[in-house]
């Protein structure tokens, strides 16, 4: 049997744009085209189609072709136990660590504390350095000597440095966005910069002896051009400090590596990466330099975890890894599920590495290098990132840097900006995070961690006489309703019971049940338990039920049609037997007679959905 050569392409016509578009003018039945368009935070626009785009004349390739490296957190406080933990990652398939230090970018609630010689040695006891694995370091004002330690600790194991993979990751620029204040200023920290890493340098490290973060800038809540031209400015600026100490422009470019956050919004995601290499390609034509591609960390997202119904955060760090892996990650470092809740057990880690090795060893994202080179979607957003981030970039530049601009406040400002959009958003639930603000699950288990989460652990003391500036401080998208259901936990362990709404239907099974899941995962998301009422179409029978429910909040459930018939009646009703009443969905003329009728609230899709939960919360009790 002889199998067909024809492609299967050839033997149907090619559809045109015009025909697709016909097709989905009738579908949309008279709603506006641009309803299918979204926006991005940087206000790029996110098209339905897109046509085949040429290739990029800057594929997204990777410092080291083949395989990314999988990058294990070493975060534990207690370095014998962080040492337990690395050695458990290496051999269940992590290539390398990432040491994290409290008080540093990616810190979020934890790190090692102590950064003398004898603490390295234990954290990277048994740790064969010398055969090559990646080792990088994020750098804290709170352990200055953590990479003078570990150039000891190597030089006492008798390990040639050039043949380590140690990234020593200083960032002072980072630490002061971070933290909002600067040891001294920039003209003598990057004198203090450049000596040190000329050091490490000399010394034969010169695997990313300083890492350009950006982490700091989505932490915060800012946009993928916000991190871009952040990246940039703060490595230019290191290239500058070490130009003006008489380093090689080409060796002081070699020095210096990128570290972005990868979330789980998969398009953006990797036009961020591969938008990444393209920008500072063009800095370094600028410098008269052939563009080389540059060595890229990656993380998975603190913005997006959460610590209610955490499983869900290892889909978003799968998204997460994907995105960076097509992007063109050199090394990715995965949080664990839990990592929000507090330093993860062995279980969290492991998952944590697996997801990374299924991605490799499974599905083969990395036997292709620049996958979507030439994809039309992420060759126009890559395009449309590069040139809102250049302008960025640009307007760093001329406010005096990067060391200027974060000494004014002017680049927080921005950040702080967008930031705000972005819980107004999630208060919304236009932006939706799963186990938050849609589908919670208010009964979920405790899941165990090694040590709660502690904030102290991110917080540094700024010397005497620091110049201080705005702190890009890190926020999850979760924390408002989170801090809700710690409420409701709070009531739950004091009195026995959640706050409860009473969920009010009208009508048969097929009118109410749309609208009545949608106010149970409303109200619950903010710690409010519903009770359904009964079907019925007894007023009497469903005041009876709200009064034997034990709550003090109602929500009227059913359709539109109903709403005319009955609510206002029902509504008369519950409030007679001391219910405060809410309604799902939107009123429109009945809204006066509703309120009249004793209706306070009205519960829809794009509402201020957090500020009803705070109210509800507070009457349900």
């Amino acid at each position: 049997m002889t199998g067909q050569e024809t492609a299967l392409a050839g033997a149907f016509p090619q559809a045109t744009k015009a025909q697709w578009r016909i097709l989905v003018e009738r579908a949309l039945k008279g709603a506006s085209f641009e309803t299918l368009v979204s926006k991005t935070y940087d206000g790029l626009s996110i098209e339905p189609l897109y046509a085949g785009a040429a290739g990029s004349p800057f594929p997204a390739l990777r410092k080291n072709p083949g395989r990314w490296a999988i990058l294990a957190r070493v975060d534990v406080a207690d370095s014998d136990a962080a040492n337990r933990l690395a050695l458990q990652d290496l051999d269940g398939g992590a290539d390398g660590l990432h040491l994290v230090f409290a008080g540093s970018i990616g810190a979020y609630g934890g790190g090692l504390v102590g950064d003398d010689d004898d603490a390295i040695a234990h954290a990277l006891a048994n740790v064969r350095l010398d055969y090559g694995i990646p080792v990088t370091l994020d750098y804290s004002p709170r352990a200055p000597g953590a990479a003078q330690a570990l150039r000891r600790f190597i030089d006492r194991q008798h390990i040639e440095p050039s043949l380590t993979r140690v990234s020593m990751g200083f960032d002072p620029l980072g630490a002061q966005a971070r933290h909002g204040f600067a040891a001294e200023p920039w003209a003598q920290a990057a004198r203090s910069f450049a000596r040190d890493v000329k050091a490490a340098a000399g010394a034969g490290f010169v695997y990313a002896t300083a890492v350009a973060d950006a982490r700091v800038v989505h932490s915060a809540g800012g946009t993928e051009s916000q991190e871009l031209a952040f990246a940039l400015s703060s490595a230019l600026a290191y290239l500058r400090a070490l130009a003006d100490a008489g380093v090689d422009l080409d060796a002081a470019r070699g020095l210096i590596a990128f570290r972005f956050s990868a979330d789980a919004d998969e398009l953006l995601g990797v036009a961020k990466f591969r938008a990444a290499r393209r920008l500072w390609a063009r800095v370094e034509e600028a410098c008269g330099l052939d563009p080389k591609p540059a060595l890229v960390f990656a993380e998975t997202a603190w913005r997006m975890m959460s610590r209610r119904d955490p499983w869900n955060n290892i889909l978003r760090g799968t998204l997460a890894v994907f995105s960076a892996a097509v992007g063109g990650a050199d090394a990715v470092s995965t949080l664990p599920f839990t990592q929000a809740l507090g330093a993860p057990d062995q279980f969290a880690r492991r998952l944590a590495r697996d997801t990374q090795l299924v991605l490799q060893d499974e599905a083969h994202i990395d036997v292709v290098d620049d996958p979507t080179n030439g994809a039309g979607g992420f060759e126009a957003l890559t395009d449309e990132l590069c040139q809102r981030a250049w302008t960025l970039f640009q307007e760093i530049e001329a406010e005096g840097g990067l060391p200027r601009a974060l000494e004014t406040g002017a680049f927080q400002a921005r950040v702080a900006e967008v930031a705000e959009q972005r819980a107004k958003n999630m208060a919304r639930a236009k932006d939706k995070l799963i186990g938050a603000n849609r589908f919670p699950d208010i009964h979920e288990s405790a899941l165990d961690v090694l040590a709660p989460y502690d904030a102290a652990a991110e917080s540094v003391e700024p010397p005497a006489g620091a110049p201080k500036s705005a702190a890009l401080a890190p926020r999850r998208l979760a924390e408002p309703f989170e801090r809700l259901r710690e409420e409701s936990d709070a009531h739950l362990a004091a009195s026995g019971d959640r706050p409860k709404i009473f969920l009010a239907n009208l009508g048969s099974v097929a009118a109410f049940t749309a609208r009545a899941n949608f106010a149970k995962n409303f109200f619950e998301a903010g710690g409010v338990e519903a009770v359904f009422g009964p079907e019925t179409e007894s007023t009497t029978e469903i005041v009876n039920a709200y009064r034997e429910s034990g709550a003090k909040l109602a929500c009227i459930c059913s359709s539109d049609r109903i709403y005319g018939d009955a609510a206002e009646t029902a509504a008369i009703a519950l409030k007679g037997a001391g219910a405060r009443l809410c309604l799902a969905g939107r009123p429109g003329e009945l809204e006066e007679r509703l309120r009249h009728a004793g209706v306070t609230e009205f519960i829809y899709a794009g509402c201020d959905m957090h500020g009803a939960l705070r109210r509800a919360l507070s009457e349900a009790k």
